[in-house]
């Protein structure tokens, strides 16, 4: 099975040096493509700007912005039979990026922002026969306005974090499926949860291991 995996944050760069970006630190993703990896499958990992070592995978594509991962997203969508989408795309990129850099002047600064593309919803309408695999993050959202993503963007699973989680070997996630049902993992390691991911894409779309390539059942 080919499977792509997203991972990281995405930067908006507003001159050379200041961008809009979040806290993640591509940890889960990482742990996914990993394990999906060690279990014999041929990986494409598209990872932001991190700190951390990506793991050895088939093929890893580097990018910046939001722009970048959904043009990365979109190329390897055409050959992948399942996506898992754990990188944290920034809703909103500044309207103009300023050349070099803005130095400071008196008073407010103001910066115009355009919404970036929603990469996940387009996956979702053009899925076929693809598994689909969506995160949300749970500030203030909980189980139902993570169904309600689901269905709206046409995933097989959402998985709920926590953003105590973010850059932290453990989460507790909770995966919700297309039949309503709704499974917890309380302070699991996240390279131990990619490896169930793993087993869930794998019994909705059963495939053979590369040959050479053993299947690693942790």
């Amino acid at each position: 099975m080919h499977i792509l995996v997203t991972a990281g944050p995405t930067h908006e760069y507003w001159d050379a040096v200041r961008f809009l970006g979040n806290a993640s630190s591509g940890r889960m993703g990482i742990a996914i493509a990993e394990a999906a990896a060690r279990r014999g499958h041929r990986v494409t990992l598209v990872l932001g700007p991190v700190a951390l070592p990506p793991p050895r995978v088939d093929r890893l594509v580097r990018v910046v912005s939001a722009r970048q991962m959904r043009a990365a997203v979109r190329r390897a969508f055409r050959h992948a039979d399942a996506v898992v989408m754990s990188a944290a795309v920034a809703d909103y990129r500044p309207a103009s990026r300023r050349s070099g850099k803005l130095r400071r002047r008196p008073g407010p600064l103001r910066l115009d922002l355009v919404p970036t593309p929603d990469i996940l919803a387009e996956l979702g309408r053009d899925k076929g026969n693809r598994l689909l695999v969506g995160f949300a993050l749970q500030t203030g959202i909980g189980r139902r306005e993570a169904a309600k993503k689901l269905r709206r963007k046409n995933l097989d699973w959402c998985v709920l974090d926590h953003p105590e989680a973010i850059g932290r070997e453990h989460a507790t996630v909770t995966v919700l499926d297309r039949s309503g049902s709704a499974r917890t993992w309380r302070h699991i390691s996240k390279r131990r949860f990619g490896h169930l991911l793993c087993r869930l894409i794998e019994s909705a779309k059963p495939t053979s291991p590369r040959p050479g390539s053993p299947r690693h059942r942790p």
